[in-house]
């Protein structure tokens, strides 16, 4: 049996916490947990951002981005991995679902943020 992305989606779903924007943002605004956005560079310019509490790393660089080891990490990221939730956001919460579960298979506490960027801006959050 072949899978589709709907198969990923849902099997990464069933495997991280999901939390609401809301609670994300305060997350990040207090210090209790990093925003990461995995949105590619063009998404940003034409979506706009989360804000200042966040960090953007691309989908497609994840794992190098999050292995501390690998030559090319991300500092802010690797900083917190088993210490602090990596709340994570896409533009839909597909992307941000998988990268969810790969961070939790590398040793981070991964969340999923509900409703992607859309569910952002509906809950009226900020955008730079």
């Amino acid at each position: 049996m072949t899978k589709g992305i709907k198969d990923f989606v849902a099997e990464a779903k069933a495997t991280v916490e999901t939390i609401s924007p809301e609670q994300a943002e305060a997350n990040a605004r207090s210090g209790a947990g990093l925003l990461l956005d995995v949105r590619e560079p063009g998404e940003l310019a034409k979506d706009g951002k989360l804000g200042p509490d966040h960090i953007h790393i691309p989908r497609g660089l994840l794992e190098a981005k999050a292995d501390p080891d690998s030559g090319v990490a991300e500092a802010d990221l690797t900083a917190v991995q088993g210490k602090s939730p990596v709340m994570v956001v896409c533009a839909s919460g597909a992307r941000a679902a998988m990268a969810a579960a790969r961070l939790k298979e590398m040793g981070y506490d991964a969340q999923l943020v509900d409703g992607g960027l859309a569910g952002w801006k509906k809950a009226g959050l900020p955008t730079a």
